[in-house]
């Protein structure tokens, strides 16, 4: 377990100091994939400590949910629930065409092209264990280095650098909500919310914030370990003998992250006229890149991050609420009735 700390440390350093996107994330993932192909047999990350970087996660995404910004409700509801619903028929198609033309199954295929973030995903195919987690992996790192990539491109002409935004840090407070975020799980679990160490802090730390009580912000040491903790054991999970994707697939989640790029610029324009918001807060609400890639963007090219964070968390709320229970139910109902 030490071994795995240190490789995945060194991976989040060196893509810090190379301004890769995500570093924290990717860089342990990448590392410790590395690392298998010279030591075998010797690295172990246990599931614990993935769950609580999740935990941590969960707890900061809830921290910057903002109610003042449904003061006018009905608008704002309307074009979040329009482009999400758009947003996934529009990759219920994709998946369609992928799944036909690379051989996956349907139900890989949408979990590849569902953009609910690179970690829960992942974490949810291995959940499902009849998913391809290897190339559901692939296709969110993919759309994720593309749209951290591009999207500054888009927005403001140039690549930007590594903006960070301002944490305030009161150990006790932060422990405190971290704390009792955990001891929610459990309920999550029961009722079966999908990566429930994820969506349960989530939904505590809303739950806070609706009832008046303030958490504090989360310092950026404690995300980085728990990204960190959570990259480490995804790195674990690619095995170095189950990357061998065809090329076909490999295609597919080039074409597909281009495909998703095009829908955002499109849907971006008709919420940046109507909403009157700027077209880099407009695009960066509606990007498949991830809730903590798109704050960090916004707070770097001066967006609204009030906005841009409301909008990616009810994507997030909209995937892991509707669209995955959803598809757990149709492929449930389907395996009852083959077995009857």
């Amino acid at each position: 377990m030490l071994l795995v700390f240190v490789i995945a440390l060194i991976g989040a350093l060196l893509f810090s100091a190379l301004s890769f996107p995500i570093p924290w994330l990717i860089g342990p993932i990448f590392s410790v994939l590395v690392a298998q192909f010279f030591i075998k047999d010797r690295l172990r990350w246990p599931a614990a400590l993935r769950n609580t970087g999740l935990v941590i996660v969960g707890v900061a995404i809830g921290q910057q949910f903002d109610f003042s910004l449904f003061s006018d409700f009905k608008s704002l509801l309307f074009f979040m629930v329009i482009v999400n619903v758009l947003l996934f028929a529009f990759c219920l198609g994709i998946a369609w065409v992928i799944s036909r033309s690379t051989g996956l199954t349907f139900k890989t295929a949408v979990a590849a092209n569902v953009p609910g973030g690179l970690s829960q995903l992942v974490l949810f195919a291995e959940e499902e264990g009849d998913v391809h987690l290897t190339a559901v992996t692939y296709f969110h790192i993919v759309r994720v280095l593309g749209v951290v990539l591009l999207i500054p491109f888009l927005v403001s002409g140039h690549v930007v650098g590594g903006a960070s935004i301002p944490l305030t840090w009161d150990v006790w407070q932060v422990g405190l909500v971290i704390l009792l975020a955990a001891v929610a799980v459990p309920l999550g679990r029961k009722l079966k919310l999908p990566v429930a160490h994820f969506l349960t802090p989530i939904i505590v730390v809303i739950g806070l914030k609706f009832f008046g009580i303030e958490a504090p912000t989360m310092p950026s040491d404690v995300l980085h370990i728990a990204q960190i903790l959570i990259g480490a054991y995804i790195g674990l999970l690619l095995k170095p003998e189950t990357l061998r994707l065809p090329l076909n697939v490999l295609i597919g989640g080039m074409a597909s992250t281009v495909a998703m790029i095009i829908l955002t610029y499109g849907t971006s324009l008709l919420i940046a006229r109507y909403l009157d918001l700027s077209f880099a807060t407009s695009f960066l609400s509606t990007a498949p890149g991830g809730l903590d890639q798109m704050g960090l963007l916004a707070a770097a090219v001066k967006a609204d991050i009030s906005v841009v964070t409301v909008f990616q968390l009810f994507r997030l709320l909209f995937i892991f609420l509707c669209v995955l229970p959803i598809i757990k139910w149709v492929y449930r109902e389907r395996e009852e009735s083959v077995q009857q």
